[in-house]
């Protein structure tokens, strides 16, 4: 059973979670030679005031 977890800043929509998990379990369908039934996706929201890069917080990083 393929699981797939998804961390990204929140804010996406409903349907654009639909639609990653759509082409996503069809990616892993087709290369892992699995069925989407056994394809889980997990998608994990993390606000930008807990994701860092290079030592920055995003919600204090400069656009």
């Amino acid at each position: 059973m393929p699981i797939v977890r998804v961390e990204m800043w929140e804010g996406r929509t409903h349907a654009q979670k639909a639609e990653l998990a759509r082409v996503i379990t069809e990616a892993v369908v087709t290369i892992a030679h699995t069925t989407p039934e056994a394809t889980i996706v997990i998608f994990e929201d993390i606000a930008k005031s807990n994701w860092a890069s290079g030592g920055t917080l995003a919600s204090d990083a400069t656009a």
